[in-house]
């Protein structure tokens, strides 16, 4: 049965608070009624049916306190601020129990409400309705996009925040053309952009302010990479700082990551030595066409050893070393913990993926697929290497918001780019909406060999 509370516990209204929050001003005192009994029946109060409805049952508010004058008292706060307000059943059940009804004084402070109720209580009523208290969380950057209507508001609203957020910011309506990172400023807390974020068990550090990162695409980077074999090499067109190419290494794949952006190409260098993946992730720095038609090239020519399995843990580098050692003197010696065959497969050297995480503009890029297989042909036979085409994952926007519309603009474009139709394998996943008339998708594809040898 759910309880009522009859209490206003709503923050104060200061509506004349416009540029600067001021904390102090969110106070409020409540008197409350509560049942003083002893410390012993304080579980029978807590426990009854009859007292369900009546017990406080607030957020950040402990319902049972010392009794300030007597340490063998307790309070039992109830969610009512006088007598007539309970019920007779609930009065007479107190007294059987011997409680004393007593008024307390619950006194809350701006760290009890959230920051909505906050906002709700500064803003115009009008501006309540779809306030701006959502943001996203970077390391201890906080990310906001403001609507208009909010602007002359966004210094308050930036001061309105969780006390781990040291940084709040908003983006601008424009953004680099040529490195597609947006523009923002600083609403509150420190000037420091330079953010350590951590998601799949990585360690990402950049600039927010001079690289692309979304954490809301969280889930897409991890469904991607669950797609991948540890066996595969990935060839990651649009890298940023690594979202795909150091998860999808920690996994065991040996990636090719690639960005235009000279920032992210250095914070994605940094973020490989800090997850220690160097051995499985070579950075490149170079336009996303070049790289499709290179990064085929560099696998075949500088192919990345073979997958050894999963990385072995201290304790077991440990016993892999000591079984080396006795195997030095001894025939007999214990098996070793990495299967040797698959140490002496062949070396890694075909691209099994494309990831293409350029939404606005990735599928413009498709048409460089288009012979990407040809030079190499004709200086050597790779049919062999490549009789399976790589898959190729290209997110896009769409403002096609039925899903068979969606479908069918997206397919039309890739085809055109490509200069071919796509084949029944072909999957599209819908990432996101990234506003009221534009969603987000991904299509994964094979490329047909007819253009990755088209002449």
């Amino acid at each position: 049965m759910a309880r009522t509370l009859t209490l206003d516990v709503s923050p104060p209204v200061h509506r004349w608070m416009d540029t600067t929050l001021q904390r102090d001003a969110f106070k409020k005192t409540i008197p409350v009624l509560a049942a003083r009994v002893p410390a012993s029946k304080t579980g029978s109060l807590l426990k009854s049916d009859v007292m369900k409805k009546s017990l406080m049952d607030l957020p950040k508010v402990r319902s049972v306190l010392r009794d300030p004058h007597d340490d063998l008292e307790r309070l039992v706060l109830l969610n009512v601020s006088e007598d007539a307000a309970l019920s007779s059943e609930v009065r007479n059940f107190l007294q059987e129990q011997s409680a004393t009804l007593v008024v307390h004084n619950l006194d809350l402070t701006y760290d009890y409400w959230t920051a909505d109720e906050i906002l709700h209580s500064i803003l115009p009523e009008e501006l309540c309705k779809g306030s701006p208290s959502g943001f996203a969380i970077t390391g201890h950057l906080a990310h906001m996009n403001l609507n208009r209507e909010y602007l002359p508001y966004k210094h308050i609203i930036g001061q309105i925040k969780n006390p781990m957020i040291k940084t709040v910011v908003n983006k601008l309506d424009s953004i680099d053309t040529k490195y597609r990172f947006f523009k923002m400023e600083l609403l509150a807390g420190e000037p420091n952009y330079v953010v350590e974020h951590h998601e799949s068990n990585c360690r990402f550090t950049f600039d927010f302010t001079r690289v692309y990162w979304n954490s809301r695409l969280h889930t897409e980077h991890d469904r991607l990479v669950q797609l991948f074999q540890p066996t595969d090499v990935i060839a990651d067109v649009f890298a940023g700082v690594g979202p795909f190419a150091i998860p999808a290494a920690k996994k065991g794949c040996a990636v090719f990551a690639n960005d235009l952006n000279p920032e992210s190409a250095r914070y994605l260098s940094q973020n490989i030595v800090d997850n220690k993946v160097a051995s499985l992730v070579r950075a490149s720095c170079e336009d996303g066409r070049d790289f499709i038609k290179k990064v085929i090239s560099r696998a075949r020519d500088n192919p990345f050893p073979a997958y050894t399995g999963p990385k072995l843990s201290k304790m077991q580098e440990k016993e892999e070393k000591r079984r080396l050692q006795l195997a030095k003197s001894s025939p007999t010696a214990a098996p070793a913990l990495v299967d040797q065959s698959i140490v002496e497969n062949q070396s890694r050297q075909t691209v099994s993926h494309f990831v293409m995480n350029l939404p606005d503009s990735a599928i413009n890029f498709l048409d460089a697929f288009r012979g990407v297989l040809l030079e190499s042909a004709s200086e050597r036979d790779l049919s062999g290497n490549n009789a399976n085409m790589p898959m190729v994952h290209c997110h896009c926007f769409t403002r096609e918001l039925q899903p068979d519309r969606a479908e069918a603009d997206i397919i039309q474009r890739v085809e055109s780019k490509l200069g071919h139709q796509l084949d029944t394998e072909a999957a599209l996943h819908m990432v996101r909406s990234v506003a009221p008339n534009k969603d987000m998708y991904c299509i994964s594809f094979r490329l047909p060999r007819d253009v990755a040898f088209a002449r």
